[in-house]
């Protein structure tokens, strides 16, 4: 299978079998979307999901996290990865917010580059599930499913995996794409227990294809 064949059956698969691919994280508005981004780095969206709504309703915008103390976010999201060091970034997010984009969350990628807190990954989401845009963002899951089912091949990090996936990717299926590989990788491909057994895509799979090979090899040497 030539790597555009591979493309275009794992687009269409998941289109198949993943019509809707949203995020998982829950949020009403785009700051919402953007606290919670940064709260999710080495966080569960699950636990982010926990810690977000009294965090919203004492905070619901960037004025409001703006004006408030670090000890007094601190409490709402200690139980977070992280949270001395995500305290800083959020409250320096929100005042930048305030300060050079009249509290509202730009839609450019330089704009939050610039904002505390907020790396390419982060931005990538919010220029894709907010704004709707052509941005992958590449996490680890992302990053090992792309690599194991064969999107690409020997990538030295996850900016390589993006550029790869952003190269060879139809432009309309890129924010869809983001969801398919992260929830694929969160609840099928596992990065320890990948379940191969069950997998809906695994007949696009290099990595079972791979194994399969593997498998026959031994066999035909016993």
């Amino acid at each position: 299978m030539t790597r555009k064949q591979r493309y275009e059956a794992v687009v269409a698969r998941f289109k198949e079998i993943m019509p809707v691919a949203e995020t998982e994280l829950n949020y009403s508005t785009p700051f919402q979307l953007l606290v919670a981004v940064i709260l999710s780095a080495q966080c569960t969206d699950k636990r982010v999901n926990m810690i977000t709504p009294p965090l919203f309703a004492a905070y619901p915008d960037a004025e409001a996290l703006a004006a408030a103390e670090p000890q007094e976010v601190f409490e709402y999201i200690r139980s977070c990865s992280y949270p001395n060091n995500k305290t800083k970034s959020l409250l320096g997010m929100a005042r930048k917010l305030v300060s050079d984009f009249s509290g509202q969350v730009p839609s450019d990628m330089d704009s939050l580059l610039s904002l505390p807190g907020v790396g390419r990954k982060t931005a990538n989401v919010i220029l894709a599930v907010v704004f709707g845009k052509a941005a992958m963002a590449v996490d680890t899951h992302v990053f090992r499913v792309s690599e194991r089912i064969g999107l690409t091949t020997n990538s030295p990090n996850p900016l390589a995996t993006e550029k790869t996936l952003m190269k060879y990717l139809p432009a309309e299926d890129v924010p869809d794409a983001h969801h398919w590989l992260i929830l694929h990788g969160r609840y099928v491909c596992k990065a320890r227990n990948p379940q191969c057994a069950t997998c809906e895509i695994s007949d696009l799979c290099r990595k079972h294809e791979r194994d399969l090979k593997q498998a026959v090899s031994a066999a035909d040497r016993n």
